[in-house]
Parts: structure tokens; C-alpha cells; sequence
């Protein structure tokens, strides 16, 4: 494993990258086994992994097999979140679900809650999320229902890697993805909400451009770009298809996670 550092996260990418979208991934229910499922879709679609595939994992197949439904009617919101639902014009229910998976609030004004989620990152809404959120079989007007984000995605990305590994005997990368909006830009992308086998980061610090200058501050966020491309082939609403597989990449396989690419809140001008 390359250490982190000038130089490190290194990737080579060839002139034409697949972006594959795999169907045929069910609906995920709490206790499924998601390896078995990614098996079994890329064994239908006649996949076979390559060192050097990264696999796109959407996190709400993860959030489902790990019952991360809440029932915000079951939500009894505090005085704290009762407060701040009147400011910023939500649910009390919800926003005292966000405070529970936040550590702090970054912004707030009436229409939108930024919070830093307990996992590290800033988001709005704590990545809580109300679409294609029901259980199987709550379609009867019970709920009304979300998803928190999973509960450790770099430890499954992890241990989704291996499972993958084992099977097909190669070396891949994993990465989880949500999706996010950013400061002054309107619309979402997909970002790395967690990753294993790939460097999250590539330090191109120390290299030189074209004009023989050293680069001194360039860093590409490698999950965050290869996510906010598996993304567009994946899509937000009802296309179904949480996996995403790419190749045409070199990397060495890393141990970082994604926690690399979090800013330190001390350094954070958003927190």
C-alpha cells in the first residue's frame, strides 16, 4: 500500500472509460445480502471484474439491506428541533431526526438546515432522504418515512471489497456514493460518501505542468470525480440502478479511506 503524501493516490487513466450502469439489482430490503446481490446482478450481465475496476455503490442499497428507516411519526422532537423547525420552516419531526445524526449546524435559514453529519462531511438535511425511502409493503399510507445514511461506509465498502475480491480474484476499488449540492453552485452531484482499495485523494503536488512549473496546491479529489460520474448513468429518480462499474483505470491499491478527503473543521470555512 502507497502511503499517503506528494505523489500519492497516483492514477493513470486511459483514453476510453467505461461507465457501465448494471441492471437487474432488485429492491433491497433490511438483512438482504448485498454481496450476494452485486454477485449475482454482475454474473447476470456477464460481468467479469478486472484488477483495476472500481465499483460505484449507491448508498441507499446500503441504507436499505441496514434499516436505516425511521418512521417519522414515531419521531418525538425536542425543544431544540421544535425551535429551529420554525425557523427554517420544516418538520419538527425531521429536523430532530438531523440534529440526532449531526454534530453541529453549519447554516440555516428558512428552507434549508446544513448541518455537519456525525460522519464528518457538511450536508444539508444530514443526507436524510425521503425518496424511494419506504419498506417493502408500506406503500399504505404509514410513514411518512426516510432513510438515514449508513452507519459506516467506509467499513463496508471495505468489506464489500474483499467479498468482491475473493469471488472474482482481482484487485478493485469500492467506492459509496450519495449525492450533494455544493456553496454557489445550483444543482447535486455524486460524491465518495466512503471507499476502499482506490486512494481518495491524488497529491499531484510536486509534479510539473506543462510549462515545467511545480505544481504546489493540486490535489484531485479521485472518488469524489469518479462518483459524480458514475452518477449520471446511475440517476436520482427511477431508474434503478445503484450499481455503476468503471474501467480504463490504473491505481495502486490504497488503504485510505474516505475520511482523507474531510477538511478539518479548524480549516473548514464552511463549518
Amino acid at each position: 500500500m502507497r502511503p499517503a503524501g506528494p505523489g500519492a493516490g497516483h492514477l493513470e487513466v486511459s483514453s476510453e472509460v467505461l461507465i457501465r450502469a448494471i441492471r437487474g439489482i432488485p429492491t433491497v430490503e433490511p438483512g438482504d445480502d448485498l454481496l450476494a446481490i452485486l454477485c449475482a446482478a454482475l454474473e447476470r450481465e456477464h460481468v467479469e471484474l478486472r484488477n483495476g475496476d472500481v465499483l460505484v455503490v449507491a448508498s441507499k442499497i446500503v441504507s436499505r439491506a441496514e434499516n436505516c428507516f425511521v418512521d417519522l411519526g414515531t419521531v418525538e422532537p425536542g425543544e431544540n428541533a421544535r425551535a429551529l423547525a420554525t425557523e427554517v420552516d420544516k418538520d419538527p419531526r425531521l429536523v430532530e431526526l438531523i440534529l440526532r445524526e449531526s454534530d453541529a449546524v453549519s447554516r440555516r435559514k428558512r428552507g434549508a438546515l446544513i448541518v455537519r453529519h456525525r460522519l464528518g462531511f457538511i450536508s444539508a438535511n444530514a443526507g436524510i432522504d425521503a425518496s424511494n425511502a419506504a419498506p417493502l409493503g408500506t406503500a399504505d399510507g404509514s410513514g411518512p418515512w426516510v432513510l438515514t445514511l449508513p452507519r459506516d461506509p467506509d467499513r463496508t465498502a471495505l468489506q464489500l471489497r474483499k467479498g468482491l475480491a475473493a469471488r472474482f480474484g482481482t484487485e478493485i476499488g469500492v467506492i459509496l456514493t450519495d449525492s450533494w449540492g455544493r456553496p454557489f453552485r445550483r444543482g447535486t452531484v455524486g460524491f465518495a460518501l466512503g471507499s476502499s482499495g482506490i486512494g481518495p485523494l491524488w497529491d499531484r503536488r510536486g509534479a510539473r505542468d506543462r510549462h515545467g512549473r511545480e505544481l504546489e496546491a493540486t490535489e484531485t479529489a479521485t472518488t469524489d470525480a469518479l462518483a459524480a460520474a458514475a452518477d449520471l448513468v446511475a440517476g436520482q429518480a427511477d431508474e434503478g440502478r445503484p450499481l455503476t462499474l468503471i474501467r480504463g483505470l490504473q491505481f495502486e491499491p490504497s488503504d485510505e479511506t474516505g475520511r482523507t478527503l474531510l477538511r478539518a473543521a479548524e480549516d473548514d470555512l464552511y463549518a
